[in-house]
């Protein structure tokens, strides 16, 4: 009897995305499976997406790497949240941390509660009672603690990264391949697909080498040799509602010590990032072409730096939007090989490893079934589609009329689904989390709030709770954050002694 199993599976690509997908392949199939990773050192890279969510930590915690060793490797640096200046108004400033923001009561958020004693002027603002969005801020950091009661702030505390993506893809790679997994140094110059069924057969390299395979993994990027050149799927555009089609790069000095978070500042037609390593400051100006040319875009982004400029700034340039099949015959897309959504959110590296995940759930046999592939993408589709509506939420929900892109985003039509989510939540502060997607009710909480969406009501049991008793409640969740973070250690403090990268990193 043939066996069923698919043993043969191809990389086209490295980076990020190609090394994740061979270091999870290796681990988790093992090595009764052959795994082959096509890659040229004359492509470069995008790398640009430094900044990742917590979830990252749960891909690492797979492949079995120590933390400490993984940020020595990477440059890294640790991560509380996202600062978002001038996003509402001009002025204005908040941090969409992660974690939790006080405690719940009554199987309601502690934010229902916060609603009340605002309205009625007893609460300071939001992150007044979350340990990341204080922390962050102040400069500290420390990992959770072991030591303190389970109720405390201290004894869960989630945090992500930031570090360099080439060296993590570098890091990756050696993990691979010393779990065996094959590179090969190369440009592909043709696909192969087969006459019965339009699968992908093989791909031929440019030294005449032919490559075959039965599930295929393209990584190539926004060129998406295999998902789009070869199989034509389609691309869905967001551009719509997310108008920002180019990227401004460029690396600057370190200049003072390491934030414990991400900054995004909105500029005149888009925003800036700022995210710093231990070696170096990575900076972005994403922008409408619509609304600013290139050259003035590199100057804002450089007018706007912390330190000297390391490199002169180069251009990316990219479309928002999603391929209508991110698994398309026995080809599946990672990366922007699979479609793009702007790192406003730092969701870049997540959905790789989202769609890494997914792929090893529904991992097909032989007969590539359709009701596994329709799964996939129907999972996929709806995270894309998620993630992009809480991207639109950050542009739509503004007060900015100073300049013309934003008054476009400010008056656009935005999607059905959050549109319901604004208006439920303006009503009396309730949010819904629609089965397993990313943003959970804390994140949109956060920026619902810090975009200046003022619920006009609250849940009505938050009534049941005298108000003295409301009073007290407020007040201690506050002074037990503040006192939890006066007692972390500062960021850089911890990352001396436990995280200095390696020489040569």
């Amino acid at each position: 009897m043939t066996d069923p199993r698919i043993r043969n599976i191809v990389i086209v690509g490295g980076g990020t995305a190609g090394w994740m997908a061979a270091a999870a392949f290796a681990k988790v199939l093992g090595p009764a499976y052959s795994i082959r990773l096509i890659e040229s050192e004359e492509i470069g890279t995008v790398g640009v997406g430094e900044a990742t969510v917590p979830h990252l930590k749960l891909f690492n915690n797979l492949l079995e790497i120590d933390e400490i060793e993984f940020i020595k490797h990477v440059q890294g640096t640790f991560k509380l949240g996202i600062q978002f200046n001038d996003w509402g108004r001009l002025g204005d400033s908040y941090i969409h941390g992660f974690g939790t923001i006080g405690h719940d009561v009554s199987l309601l958020p502690f934010h229902q509660f916060w609603i009340k004693a605002r309205q009625q002027g007893f609460a300071a603002d939001i992150g007044a009672y979350s340990l990341n969005t204080m922390a962050a801020p102040r400069g500290k950091f420390m990992p959770s603690a072991t030591d303190v009661p389970e109720s405390s702030p201290l004894a869960n505390i989630a945090y992500a990264y930031h570090f360099d993506a080439g060296l993590y893809a570098k890091y990756l790679r050696g993990y691979a391949e010393r779990r065996g997994v094959r590179r090969t140094e190369g440009k592909i110059a043709q696909t192969l697909l087969k006459p019965d069924d339009g699968f992908v057969e093989a791909v031929v390299l440019e030294n005449g080498e032919r490559v075959d395979g039965e599930l295929f993994i393209d990584c190539s990027g926004f060129r998406g040799l295999l998902i789009e050149q070869a199989l034509h799927t389609g691309y869905n555009d967001f551009t719509h509602w997310l108008p920002c089609d180019r990227a401004m790069v460029v690396p600057s000095e370190i200049v003072g010590p390491p934030t414990p978070y991400t900054r995004s500042s909105a500029q005149a037609a888009g925003w800036q990032w700022r995210i710093p390593l231990q070696n170096r400051i990575g900076n972005g100006h994403v922008y409408s072409s619509a609304y600013l040319s290139d050259d003035e875009a590199a100057t804002t982004l450089l007018e706007n730096l912390d330190g000297p400029a390391l490199d002169d700034p180069r251009v990316l340039r990219f479309t928002t939007g999603m391929r209508k099949k991110f698994w398309n015959k026995n080809v599946v897309a990672l990366g922007l090989a699979s479609g793009f959504l702007e790192p406003l959110e730092s969701t870049s590296i997540y959905m790789i490893q989202s769609g890494i995940a997914r792929l090893l759930n529904l991992f097909p046999q032989r007969d590539f079934s359709e009701v596994v592939i329709d799964r996939y993408n129907a999972q996929a589709r709806f995270e894309y589609e998620r993630i992009r509506d809480f991207l639109i939420l950050h542009y739509h929900a503004t007060g900015r009329n100073d300049t013309e892109f934003w008054n476009q985003c400010r008056t656009m039509s935005i999607p059905a689904q959050l549109q319901d989510n604004v208006r439920l939540f303006r009503d009396s502060g309730r949010f819904f989390r629609d089965a397993e997607e990313m943003f959970a009710l804390v994140s949109w909480v956060q920026v619902m709030i810090g975009q200046g969406i003022a619920p006009h009501s609250y849940h009505p049991i938050v009534d049941q709770m005298p108000e003295q008793d409301l009073r007290q409640f407020i007040d201690g969740v506050g002074k037990v954050v503040a006192s939890c973070v006066e007692s972390m250690p500062p960021h850089a403090a911890f990352i001396e002694r436990y995280c200095t990268a390696r020489a040569g990193s």
